[in-house]
């Protein structure tokens, strides 16, 4: 493969794929991989108000009369409940034992998404779920000192369990800035999550798939072809990656059956625990491409159709 600047070629070479191997990178975190601030602020300012009524309830010696008061006035405060058990749900069914004597039970559901009109068995119901979730406690022993810092804990802890999937849309996203520029560049069009519907609409174009879930990450159109595009990083091993590197085999005659073009773009350094499964792909696929190879100009020259293999 030779990568001078003023000519880039993309062949099927046993060196190519050692240049794909060795041009992994360690990572692709930005500043935002560790917390989405804005997120999780937006979310706390949906529900602060709520939260600050509910503070006059801190150190209440008798919290759960003074929460049934202040449920008849505010009812719109029971939303803030299910983001103190750190839940993004507002509906719940608790597996309820009906009968001491023998194993039974019974589903109670729980909606904290209905404020209107509040009944005094609605008004019970909630403070009863409060009550043995543990929240009240927590509120009258005031082992917080304020709901809305406490909230805030909440929404960052929930935010970091989004870690995982921050590489994928991570990768997604490098991968965009180079293809917005070229598109600019060149005056091509591309759609982003490009499902064979988005794809008919905006070219007229029918695109087979192997699941009727199939979106693919980018869709570009130049003077002449249809590019797919699939992306994904890897930071560690795992059986996952043969089974990817399997499933874009499969996809790749797919498409080309069409006669579209289908680039897979993936990069990490958990492709050096699968190597075999990936170089099967690359050997087979038309192009298989890492980021420091987009870098290089490569992605630009098989838009512009001047590499043939």
């Amino acid at each position: 493969m030779n990568l001078d600047k003023k000519r880039i070629d993309y062949n099927k070479s046993e060196e190519t794929f050692k240049y794909f191997m060795s041009s992994l990178k360690d990572s692709i975190s930005g500043w935002d991989y560790f917390v989405k601030w804005k997120k999780v602020y937006k979310n706390l300012s949906e529900v602060e108000m709520s939260l600050n009524l509910l503070n006059y309830l801190l150190g209440k010696e008798k919290v759960e009369e003074e929460f049934k008061s202040l449920l008849k006035k505010y009812p719109d405060i029971i939303k803030a409940i299910p983001i103190l058990l750190a839940s993004r749900e507002s509906c719940f069914q608790i597996l309820k034992p009906i009968d001491d004597n023998e194993i039974k039970f019974d589903i109670e559901k729980y909606d904290f998404s209905n404020t209107v009109d509040l009944s005094e068995n609605d008004i019970d119901r909630i403070v009863e779920f409060t009550k043995n979730t543990g929240i009240l406690d927590i509120i009258k022993n005031k082992k917080v000192k304020n709901l809305v810092d406490y909230v805030l804990g909440v929404e960052v802890g929930l935010d970091s369990n989004g870690r995982k999937n921050r590489s994928g849309t991570s990768m997604e996203n490098l991968v965009e800035l180079f293809i917005k520029d070229l598109c600019n560049k060149y005056n091509y069009e591309y759609i982003v999550q490009a499902t064979p519907n988005r794809i008919k609409e905006k070219w007229n174009l029918n695109v087979k798939v192997d699941k009727a879930s199939r979106r693919f990450d980018f869709a570009i159109k130049t003077n002449n072809k249809l590019f797919l595009i699939e992306t994904n990083y890897y930071s560690g091993g795992g059986s996952k990656l043969k089974a990817t590197a399997g499933e874009y085999k499969t996809l790749y005659d797919l498409i080309i059956s069409d006669g579209y073009e289908f680039i897979w773009i993936t990069d990490g350094k958990g492709w050096l625990a699968a190597s075999k499964s990936l170089q099967e792909t690359f050997e087979h696929n038309k192009y298989l491409l890492n980021l420091n190879m987009i870098e290089e100009g490569i992605l630009e020259s098989i838009l512009n159709e001047s590499i043939s293999i």
